[in-house]
């Protein structure tokens, strides 16, 4: 198996930016548009859960539009965060904000989490916040020993999880960050946790309980579902890098059109590595010129496929290009490294 020499951001944009018309490269700021329809969704289905419209089933189907507006809200944030939408900070922190309430993360600490650290250091083992952690670390560690003996693979927790992920991740990047910002920035962050919560739990005293559940909690779990169902492959079935190069590091899925359309191609993740101020709408483009100029790096599978092979592979790296399970100790090789759920090998092997 040859193994691909890393290949640097800029040597990649050096050869994909002469191909990409110029249009590509500024904001759309028409994206902004997708508040409105969003918001009206998330209002309606509120107010018909307050309503008992429809009983149980209608409540589930409310939460349902509910929680996909959430995570529909939320890829737009994300593209609006790295300017693809606006230029404008101040209106990028503030439509970006209120995109990403529902999981109560504020856009100044996204910048530092999202922009800073993953873009720049994506799939970097000391550096990369979103990697999964190595074996070394699971050694030292106790809460990542009860973590992945709980969730193990093959696994009945591992999609339940989804449920829960991003809020977990997001939160425990909340107090990370807190002990690298300076004291002002500190107080935003804590603004930004704590507003936009006050402002959703605030529903529990007009709605009541039960409506509240059905309104902001399930919406929320379904909410993570999708996201970490797109974010969770974006780089995980991957190998780690101490060199970062965008493509064989990351991992863009194919999903039907409308879903497509409906989540702002967030499917296209290799593509928004290359170009994150571009705007999703041409990441399309990319992927064509990908397909045909790096064939043999470019990572690409059905949505259902990767969803698959993470949970028949353990999250925890072994090296740069294994995963391990840390119960059974067989390894795994990870995307263009040998990747086989169904042939793991002893951890001899790998070392």
């Amino acid at each position: 198996m040859r193994t691909l020499t890393p290949m640097s951001h800029k040597e990649y944009v050096a050869v994909l930016k002469p191909l990409l018309p110029d249009e590509v490269f500024k904001p759309v700021p028409h994206h902004l548009l997708w508040m409105i329809p969003h918001s009206v969704i998330i209002a309606s289905a509120v107010v018909a859960i307050a309503n008992d419209f429809g009983g149980i089933i209608g409540k589930l189907f409310a939460a349902l539009l509910i929680g996909n507006s959430f995570t529909s809200l939320g890829f737009l944030g994300h593209e609006i965060m790295h300017g693809a939408v606006t230029r404008k900070r101040w209106l990028q922190y503030l439509t970006a904000g209120v995109c990403f309430s529902p999981f109560w993360v504020g856009p100044l600490m996204w910048r530092f989490w999202h922009n800073v650290q993953h873009h720049v250091h994506t799939q970097s083992p000391q550096k990369d916040p979103d990697t999964s952690a190595t074996y070394d670390e699971f050694q030292r560690r106790p809460v990542l020993q009860w973590l992945y003996r709980l969730v193990r693979r093959n696994g009945m927790f591992f999609f339940p999880m989804l449920c829960f992920w991003f809020t977990m991740h997001s939160s425990q990047m909340f107090w990370r960050l807190q002990k690298f910002a300076d004291p002002k920035t500190r107080r935003i962050f804590w603004l930004e946790r704590l507003i936009p919560m006050a402002a959703w739990f605030g529903l529990l005293i007009p709605l009541g309980a039960v409506n509240f559940l059905w309104a902001y909690i399930v919406p929320l779990l379904i909410g993570n579902f999708i996201a970490m169902s797109y974010i969770a492959t974006n780089h995980l079935l991957n190998p780690q890098m101490d060199e970062v190069d965008p493509v064989l590091g990351s991992l863009s899925v194919n999903v039907p059109w409308w879903m497509d359309i409906l989540h702002l191609r967030f499917s296209h993740h290799t593509e928004h590595h290359l170009f994150p101020a571009m705007s999703h709408k041409y990441a399309p483009m990319v992927k064509t010129l990908l397909r045909e100029l790096f064939s043999d790096r470019y990572n690409e599978m059905p949505l259902w496929k990767a969803l698959l092979l993470l949970w028949k592979t353990p999250r925890l790296y072994l090296n740069h290009d294994h995963l391990i399970d840390p119960v059974t100790s067989e390894v795994f090789g990870t995307l263009r490294r040998g990747l086989d759920p169904d042939r793991p090998e002893p951890m001899g092997k790998a070392t």
